[in-house]
């Protein structure tokens, strides 16, 4: 796993995962065929352009406040077979790949936190799974409401 020397470098190494995330979002509404899930997918873009812009403004200002909450796991997510990218995506697949997406990254950051030493360092890395995991929460919600209950 990547070493990182600065808060600096987390926070560019943060940003640019954020990035990546617009990107796969935007690619995912680009190649959708289905008007409400390339909405979807330009809403969840435009949610990690603010989370973006959050880790910017942390970086600009040098100072972040992590906050002292717990997120709810609701642990749909350990129980859905992993989908595919693809252009007839259905919004059920396109919510199982946003909170596959959104795990991944949870479990990423809470690494990172266990392998810091610098306890400012291990603060920025909970901070950021801490957001990773509110936005899983959210598509779980959605998934429940939307999805869970039609069935």
């Amino acid at each position: 796993m990547r070493e990182f020397s600065s808060i600096n470098e987390i926070l560019d190494f943060a940003i640019g995962e954020e990035q990546a995330a617009v990107d796969f979002y935007l690619q995912l509404a680009a190649q959708s065929k289905s008007g409400q899930t390339r909405k979807i997918f330009h809403e969840y873009a435009e949610e990690e352009m603010r989370h973006k812009a959050n880790l910017l403004k942390v970086k600009e200002q040098g100072t972040f406040q992590v906050p002292d909450e717990q997120v709810r796991d609701l642990k749909i997510a350990d129980y859905l077979v992993d989908v595919k990218p693809s252009a007839n995506m259905s919004y059920q697949d396109a919510l199982i790949l946003a909170m596959k997406k959104e795990k991944a990254a949870f479990r990423m950051y809470s690494a990172l936190a266990e392998r810091a030493e610098d306890p400012s360092v291990k603060a920025l890395f909970l901070s950021l799974a801490l957001e990773e995991s509110k936005h899983k929460l959210s598509f779980e919600i959605e998934y429940d409401d939307i999805i869970l209950k039609e069935n």
